[in-house]
């Protein structure tokens, strides 16, 4: 409006700051859980009225993922210049909605689509509330927020899981979002009571820079998310990677041109920045490989249900939260580039430890590779963070907030996508021979479907043949487990070098 001042100073709230930092955090929980909490569904949808072929399954998991992804920087930026409060209670809302169509879905179709759109909403949801959380706080005060938003990043995966458990166990999948509408409404009007209003900035808007890296990773992640089922080398995948590469570039050029990007390229060249993102996306390769394993391994391998395999992770929840502070002690000795290092290091040891899992393994030796694996992620992830945040000025916290989270969703889409690749191409491959061969099924779930068709049309089927299938089907799984999860910790221990000369060695 004319005459109005470009900054505004903020309005200033007499709310404690530890209650909007808990209406932030619930935020958060619901936004993240949902991306690890549907991982924990996949064998009841797989065997449930809607009949989701493997691809489609894939997509129930990931549209979601890609979707939040792909909108998280835009939707940070149009919270700096349009308001964080109002973009993040539209955002909620937004994500609720698409909450009710999943649970009202009478086809798989429409399941997808309400993953969607909740996706979106949570794209709304997870920048801004880092940029809430932040502002007007000093370096010191500061710091502990962003840990503190870090770790319920983590944590909200793991309660993802218990409470998606819980909902599955004593429901359907379809209770799993109808459980979620509350929640979110809730979420919202905690948020509009006791959120303060922050200063906008007022900047032009920047449409083709939006549409341009939305479409860009788009693709990127469309490509990505297709090759565990398509293949790496089919025209599907190679044809998204080359416009997600083409589109990309275009981007980069239009922004460097533009007196007001989207998001700058050059803020890569600062090496805060250039660490936070490529580290964190690392981390949650590695985080995210392991969920997507977990519920099916908890499940099919060792015999619990739902709510059962959602409990066995908890462990992750204790390590998350011990994990800034394991941080903080380090980083008094081994300065932020060492802490760094050794959190990824002992991240990657948690997944070593994950790969000895077989269906005779101890659970208490699975529980403490997934909980290695949580208390390194706890541990690099603030100091990552911090250091992405202290890079950018104070008026574009939501474009980094935004930044960072494409960092966290693009790691989980690569890490659920390397880890099912693998995953089902080891599996496959050992196959025993009754269910091999042409039209092979490329999930365990798909395998038990395929046995007690077999089991039925065969006359008089021995109790005993069907128990040693069964045990070589789980035996192929966990093959497959057991490869995924090394690579994923050689990827990760490879990055800890590569980003290591990017990180202050100051305390």
């Amino acid at each position: 409006m004319p005459g109005r001042p470009a900054h505004r100073p903020p309005r200033r709230s007499h709310r404690p700051r530890v209650l909007v930092a808990v209406a932030l955090c619930f935020c958060v929980t619901l936004v993240v859980g949902m991306v690890s909490a549907v991982n924990l569904a996949i064998p009841a949808l797989s065997g449930g009225a809607l009949h989701p072929s493997a691809e489609a399954v894939v997509w129930v998991v990931d549209g979601y993922v890609v979707v939040f992804a792909c909108l998280l920087v835009p939707a940070g930026a149009l919270a700096d210049r349009r308001g964080r409060k109002g973009t993040l209670l539209c955002g909620m809302g937004v994500f609720a909605a698409g909450s009710v169509v999943c649970a009202m879905a009478p086809h798989v179709g429409v399941l997808i689509a309400g993953r969607m759109i909740s996706g979106a909403g949570a794209a709304a949801v997870l920048p801004t509330t880092l940029a809430l959380l932040v502002d007007g706080l000093p370096d010191g005060p500061r710091r502990r927020a962003i840990a503190i938003w870090a770790s319920m990043t983590g944590l909200a995966a793991v309660l993802g899981n218990v409470g998606g458990g819980a909902a599955i166990q004593y429901g359907t999948w379809r209770t799993l979002f109808l459980c979620l509408v509350p929640l979110a409404l809730g979420a919202l009007l905690l948020v509009a009571a006791v959120t303060p209003v922050t200063a906008r900035r007022p900047r032009p808007a920047a449409p083709l820079g939006s549409a341009l890296l939305t479409g860009g990773f788009l693709a990127l992640l469309y490509g990505i998310v297709s090759a565990p089922q398509s293949g790496w080398g089919s025209p599907v995948v190679l044809g998204a990677l080359a416009v997600a590469g083409v589109v990309l570039t275009a981007w980069a050029r239009h922004e460097l041109r533009a007196a007001e990007p989207l998001l700058d390229p050059r803020l890569f060249t600062l090496s805060g920045v250039r660490a936070g993102a490529v580290g964190m996306a690392a981390l949650f390769t590695g985080m995210f490989g392991v969920f997507y394993l977990n519920g099916q391994y908890l499940q099919y391998a060792k015999g619990y249900g739902p709510l059962g395999a959602g409990v066995r992770l908890l462990p992750m929840a204790a390590a998350l939260l011990a994990g800034p502070r394991c941080g903080l002690l380090l980083e008094r000795v081994c300065g932020r580039r060492g802490t760094v290092v050794v959190g990824m290091v002992v991240l990657a040891g948690g997944l070593a430890t994950v790969s000895a899992a077989d269906a005779g393994t101890p659970y208490a030796l699975h529980a403490l590779g997934a909980g290695l694996t949580a208390l390194g992620c706890g541990i690099a992830t603030p100091l990552l963070s911090h250091a992405m945040m202290a890079a950018l000025p104070a008026d574009r916290a939501g474009t980094g907030s935004g930044l960072q989270g494409l960092a966290r969703e693009l790691g989980s889409a690569i890490g659920i996508a390397v880890t099912g690749t693998i995953t089902t191409a080891v599996f496959t491959a050992r196959l025993p021979a009754p269910l091999s061969g042409p039209g092979h099924p490329t999930t365990v779930a798909a395998a038990e479907a395929r046995m007690a068709g077999m089991s039925s049309g065969a006359a008089g089927a021995a109790g005993a043949s069907e128990g040693r299938l069964h045990a070589a089907v789980v035996a192929a799984f966990t093959d497959g487990l057991q490869a995924a999860t090394l690579v994923l910790a050689a990827g990760v221990v490879v990055t800890a070098m590569v980003i290591a000369r990017w990180i202050p060695r100051g305390r």
